[in-house]
């Protein structure tokens, strides 16, 4: 549904820059699996997503609001916003070379 795509696609926009610092979830980064990467950009497309993501906000929350995991409330800079690049996904899922 759209709702679960708007609130997946929120979370997976968030994971690299929060959760793999913040929660130690650090084997990967969405970034380095190519097809999610391009579904997370893909959603970040959407208006409606791209209007509620504010990374900025979202970051100072997660980093200042639990001081038992951060207690000097010290924000990464983080990477690149990869997820507004443009997404490949119509490349992936091309069949027009199919006879």
């Amino acid at each position: 549904t759209w709702y679960q795509r708007r609130v997946h696609g929120v979370t997976l926009i968030r994971f690299d820059e929060v959760y793999v610092v913040y929660f130690k979830t650090n084997k990967k980064r969405i970034e380095d699996y190519e097809n999610i990467k391009n579904y997370v950009r893909e959603l970040y497309q959407i208006p409606a997503i791209t209007k509620s993501v504010n990374m900025d906000h979202i970051k100072r929350h997660y980093y200042t609001s639990h001081p038992i995991l951060n207690a000097y409330a010290i924000i990464p800079i983080g990477g690149g916003a990869w997820w507004t690049e443009p997404h490949n996904r119509n490349r992936a899922f091309d069949d027009s070379d199919t006879p």
